[in-house]
């Protein structure tokens, strides 16, 4: 991993969905060749990016349950000066789901931070009594609104709307509502979105993804029904806030006329395109989509 940008610089540090991969309880085709070691899979951490303008400072997008480990395996976000320190400056929320806001909890030893996310968002964490944890004197909490930028460590960031739902813990509430963001970050020209999950793409979701230079775009499941074939759960993607990849309204035909880089990202532990060689793998592939990988760098 990098230890200096001389241009926007995004890490991944995670690069499944929740639960990660194979997932701890889970014997799918996909987990039984990860648990078998077979060269074709690769474990892979729950979701999120580092994005840096200068190689020192760095923003967070989410923090899964896996940030701790995370952060002791990228370099760039070790600390460099006694007794305590962090390269950490801000991390930025998605939505208020559990794989993307527990890793919070591996940053509460009264380091500084800022942590940006929708009101409706930070309603969700204020409401929780465990991240009391980051006190407020330490760790400031910004609303950020769609639509409207903001500035950390030399890069300009903005929120926008994108189709989803609440949390699950808080589902009795509704299916679909305004706490799932898409993150877009501008070094001078440099472009960058960052959208995890999506369960539709909206004319604002299409806009912002045709303007970046490069594009991490949701993957949660390759076939709306696959975690139900896969006798792992008995919700569509959709019904979970997720698009699928295939199918005559999925989002490889949806977004098949982006030029720039385009990355696939939060991949479900059933989807094949987890295995190098797949038909679906090449699929994805031949439209032009990479997968992503922990530890994958992507400078603009």
């Amino acid at each position: 991993m990098a230890q200096s940008a001389a241009r926007l610089t995004a890490v991944v540090l995670g690069s499944a969905a929740g639960g990660g991969f194979p997932q701890w309880n889970c014997r799918c085709a996909v987990c039984c060749l990860a648990w078998d070691g077979d060269p074709r899979v690769r474990p892979r951490t729950q979701t999120g990016l580092a994005v840096s303008s200068d190689g020192a400072r760095w923003v967070l997008l989410n923090a899964s349950p896996d940030l701790g480990a995370q952060i002791r395996a990228a370099k760039m976000l070790q600390p460099r000066e006694t007794p305590r320190h962090s390269p950490i400056a801000a991390v930025v929320l998605t939505g208020g789901e559990v794989d993307q806001t527990a890793g919070l909890l591996n940053l509460r030893e009264r380091q500084a931070f800022d942590l940006y996310a929708t009101a409706p968002t930070l309603a969700l964490i204020e409401a929780n009594p465990m991240f009391e944890v980051l006190s407020s004197d330490i760790v400031k909490r910004r609303s950020a609104s769609f639509g409207a930028p903001f500035v950390i460590a030399g890069l300009e960031i903005e929120l926008f709307p994108v189709p989803g739902k609440v949390p699950l813990y808080r589902e009795s509430e509704g299916v679909l509502a305004d706490t799932t963001a898409g993150v877009e970050i501008r070094r001078g020209k440099e472009r960058l979105v960052f959208i995890p999950g999506a369960a539709a793409i909206t004319d604002t979701v299409r806009e912002r993804a045709a303007q970046a230079d490069a594009v991490l775009f949701d993957a949660t499941v390759f076939a709306d029904d696959e975690m139900i074939r896969a006798g792992t759960g008995s919700k569509t993607g959709r019904r979970m806030g997720h698009m699928p990849l295939d199918g005559e309204d999925g989002s490889l035909k949806a977004l098949a006329d982006l030029k720039k880089r385009r990355v696939l990202i939060h991949i479900n532990n059933t989807n094949p395109i987890l295995i190098d060689g797949s038909s679906e793998r090449r699929r994805v592939e031949a439209a032009g989509w990479e997968v992503a990988e922990d530890g994958q760098e992507i400078v603009l």
